[in-house]
């Protein structure tokens, strides 16, 4: 982890003008073309969910504004930044928080992934470690093909992302998924969530570059 020192003086007022706000977090939602990853996962028999996470968090982790946090008057740069995602459990009407350490390692991460989510299933958890910030906050609304989507926020300096996909749905021979990135506007810009969007379809065009498929 390092502390970021702007060396724009307007990037330093940006940031400013942003944390001051009392709801300084922006959504973006668009829907990505995601019938190769479909495909590839068919065909190998790999998790969805957990492939999507994988990708996401390695497309966040690729971008140096999606790992910063807001820490009093300082940004701070993590090394890394790990996935909690929503899981179901036992009791269908509510779910829990998983958390897996990311690695840009695809077995290793569906592995512990598999094996978390299935621990949680019956031991639900429904808080993170309040000391910690490299998280990445992500879940999956697999009932709704949504054009938009708000997360509830407990404090305007909360600046870590919140990433949702939704119910894909087919048009003509193309299947799309629904993605919502919302991201605090005093580190995270539209051009940062462009290239996210921009880098996360490029990887679900192009899974077999990615994935491996020797998981079974």
């Amino acid at each position: 982890m390092e502390i970021v020192n702007f060396q724009s003086s307007h990037r330093k007022k940006h940031f400013d003008f942003f944390r001051n706000m009392a709801q300084p977090h922006f959504n973006i939602c668009a829907p990505i073309e995601i019938s190769p990853l479909l495909k590839f996962l068919k065909e190998h028999k790999l998790p969805f969910t957990h492939s999507i996470v994988y990708l996401l968090s390695r497309v966040a982790n690729e971008i140096p504004h999606f790992r910063q946090r807001i820490r009093g008057e300082q940004v701070v740069q993590h090394e890394r930044v790990h996935p909690s995602f929503t899981v179901p459990t036992h009791d269908e009407e509510v779910f829990s928080f998983c958390e897996v350490p990311y690695t840009k390692h695809y077995k290793t991460f569906i592995k512990d992934a598999r094996r978390i989510s299935a621990h949680r299933y019956n031991q639900p958890v429904f808080e993170d470690d309040a000391n910690r910030d490299d998280y990445l906050f992500l879940s999956a609304i697999p009932w709704i093909s949504f054009s938009s989507i708000q997360h509830a926020m407990n404090i305007p300096t909360d600046s870590v992302p919140r990433i949702s996909w939704g119910k894909y749905y087919h048009s003509s021979e193309e299947t799309w998924m629904p993605l919502a990135v919302q991201a605090h506007h005093a580190v995270v810009d539209g051009k940062h969530t462009g290239l996210f969007f921009e880098k996360i379809q490029i990887l679900v065009q192009n899974p077999q570059s990615t994935l491996q498929p020797e998981i079974k």
